[in-house]
């Protein structure tokens, strides 16, 4: 046979290689573009900016001032969640020079959440990648995909200004990198294996920064890579790449802010335990949208892939050891007779064991094992804690993240039905299609589907669907910036008021009954030693009251997002939803120096005795820790008593504050 003829014939099986894989690209390139397309469009149609998405802009705002990241000037109070979300829109803010950073947030949020879907869904089609090049037709078809992007809380929190984009974004950035490293031979470490090993350590170590529960995820991943073969020197180095940035900022925030977390973690105690909530909040989720339906076509197709790839999988080795010569012994025994060896001892046993684990965490199993293994866990932490107030958001991750393996699956249809293992690939590929065909029909049903009654009613259960109701209250679509947010009930009211307050000298604006009016309290002529001469706002809509006002202007809540002392107080047993905390006004009365001019359905006494309440000294030593000009001193003694700061609690009721910290009451107030 002459040369040409050789290379003429080894070019067959490369041929036929390239022509099975137009079918899988062209089907996974069409659906990743479909689902890309429709999920912006239905992004961009639902866009807005939710009233907790304007509460980061405030922070954003002071860093550009130069105020620090806080949310009232002169108060060190961290009252963001997602910390890389506060500062990638404050980057994204000076970068652009937008005047509007209502803008900046809509847009960032935008792209990385439609971002995350086709990137989810690449990492999927790498997962199933050797089963395109199996003889027959494969089409790489979309399944979780689908299923994610056709919820309509998937659609409302792509924008919302809230960090639902980059969480997920970074799900998917973080999946496509787990895959690949389990795709390397750890036998044959080169400089870019080790460079993309220490990338993918650096992405799981963003997980406390992106979102505090999302660490989970980050965790466990971390927690295999560490297990793995990789050897000393790389666990050092791991540690340092994934630990450095969310480590260091952990000492700043604890130096900075006096905790360990961010303050809406203790407004909300998400210690906390509400099973029954939790639940509720599921229910209110899967039964609008027979959501149901597709999670179990998801999960038997995800059955059905597993289980064609274990015995795929023992099909190779059978034909390989099959192939394989028996090996002789140096004696000229074979080995297959065994040679008389002494019985391994327990703890030989225990560590051999263990090297098999060790063995086998660098693979494609193990990555897929541990993603659905966080989802679960995460999923199951927010039916602890009990949801939230807004419909779908805090479950959003938990879905995405055990759809993972399903993005996109696999559907094979042998070349011919000549044996029983291709007839078994035939009904497995008609049951994964009509999967597929059941998910699309099912998108198409319930896709504008939207909740009874959420326009104007929060119901029993402190679930609303939040974008809805904006919408419906406000009479605009597409509610962006905080000026849309005027037309809120109380808010031209509040910026009359604000002007007011400014002009008379500072005081203390509290919400009335009356839409259209605010009660105001002034500040008296001479102020009590060490509290400042300003204007406070104190309502729970913390966003757009505080980006419809000037940052001279405090602005504090009753559950305590951005109020240490709301949020130090005890969780109500039977508060709604995320918004379990009320602290009552007089203590802002109290601690803003007002000396009278009260609204009428303040008591006197009551606020005699919340003064009174706020000289507890851990109380005064918490105000220190946040008030206080931020020295070196200041940092080195916040550092010592974060944790202590973190679980302390207050008494709502300013009397029995008094008993609990063993203070004297005001005179003539002692029988109360």
């Amino acid at each position: 046979m002459s040369h040409s003829e050789v290379l003429a014939t080894s070019d067959v099986p490369e041929t036929q290689s390239r022509r099975r894989l137009i079918a899988p690209i062209a089907s996974f390139s069409i659906g990743a573009i479909v689902v890309t397309v429709l999920f912006a469009i239905g992004a961009w149609q639902r866009r807005w900016i939710a009233d907790d998405g304007l509460i980061v802009l405030r922070t954003v705002r002071n860093l550009l001032a130069g105020n620090g990241p806080v949310f009232n000037a002169g108060e060190r109070v961290e009252a963001n969640t997602s910390t890389a979300w506060t500062y990638l829109i404050w980057f994204w803010s000076w970068v652009t020079g937008a005047e509007q950073t209502e803008y900046v947030v809509l847009w960032v949020a935008l792209v990385l959440s439609i971002a995350a879907v086709p990137l989810a869904m690449y990492g999927t089609a790498r997962l199933y990648g050797r089963r395109a090049m199996s003889p027959g037709l494969t089409l790489i078809l979309p399944l979780g995909a689908i299923v994610y992007i056709v919820v309509p809380p998937a659609r409302d929190f792509a924008t919302s200004g809230l960090e639902n984009g980059l969480t997920i974004f970074w799900i998917a950035a973080l999946w496509c990198q787990f895959l690949a490293w389990g795709r390397r031979d750890p036998a044959n470490p080169t400089r870019r294996s080790r460079a993309a090993f220490l990338a993918l350590t650096f992405t799981a170590g963003l997980a406390p920064l992106v979102r505090p529960e999302i660490t989970i995820l980050g965790g466990l991943v971390l927690l295999v890579l560490f297990a793995s073969r990789i050897g000393w020197r790389m666990r050092v180095a791991m540690v340092v790449v994934a630990g450095a940035l969310p480590i260091g900022y952990q000492i700043f925030r604890m130096g900075y802010y006096a905790v360990l977390v961010p303050n809406p973690a203790i407004a909300k105690d998400a210690s906390g335990s509400k099973w029954q909530q939790g639940f509720a909040y599921l229910g209110n989720l899967f039964s609008p949208y027979t959501l149901l339906l597709p999670v179990i076509v998801a999960v038997i197709a995800g059955i059905l892939l597993a289980v064609g790839s274990y015995l795929s999988r023992r099909t190779s080795q059978s034909e390989a050891t099959t192939a394989e010569p028996v090996k002789a012994s140096t004696s000229g025994v074979p080995d297959i007779l065994g040679d008389e060896i002494d019985a391994p001892s327990p703890t030989a046993r225990l560590q051999n064991r263990w090297s098999w684990i060790v063995d086998r965490l660098q693979t494609q199993n193990t990555v897929v094992v541990t993603v659905l293994v966080a989802g679960l866990i995460l999923g199951l932490y927010w039916l602890r804690q009990g949801g939230d107030f807004m419909h779908g958001r805090v479950l959003l991750a938990p879905l995405f993240i055990l759809l993972l393996p399903v993005m996109v699956i696999p559907v094979s249809l042998p070349a011919s039905l000549s044996t029983k293992r291709s007839r078994i690939q035939l009904g497995t590929g008609l049951v994964l299609l009509g999967g597929v065909i059941t998910t699309v029909w099912w998108g198409v049903a319930v896709n504008q589907t939207v909740l009874s009654g959420a326009g104007m009613d929060i119901s029993r259960d402190g679930i609303v669907d939040e974008r809805r109701f904006y919408v419906t209250n406000m009479g605009n679509e597409n509610p962006v910036t905080a000026q849309d947010y005027l037309d809120y009930p109380r808010m031209r009211a509040m910026v009359r008021m604000i002007d007011e307050s400014e002009a008379r000298g500072g005081g203390v604006l509290l919400s009335s009954a009356n839409f259209d009016e605010w009660y105001y309290s002034p500040l008296p002529a001479k102020m009590p030693p060490g509290i400042p001469r300003e204007t406070t706002v104190y309502f729970l809509n913390l966003g757009m009251t505080s980006m419809n006002a000037p940052l001279d202007v405090r602005v504090v809540d009753q559950m305590g997002l951005a109020y240490p002392l709301a949020a130090h107080t005890a969780r109500l047993t039977d508060g709604r939803i995320g918004h379990d905390k009320r602290l009552p006004s007089e203590w802002v009365i109290a601690e803003s120096g007002v000396m009278g001019g009260f609204p009428g359905f303040l008591g006197r006494d009551d606020v005699k005795m919340a003064r009174v309440a706020l000289s507890c000294p851990m109380t005064q030593a918490r105000f220190a820790s946040y008030k206080d000009t931020w020295s070196f001193a200041r940092f080195r003694h916040n550092l010592r008593q974060a944790a202590e700061f973190n679980s302390y609690r207050i008494a709502r009721e300013p009397k029995y504050e008094i008993e609990r910290c063993g203070l004297v009451m005001p005179p003539g107030l002692q029988g109360k």
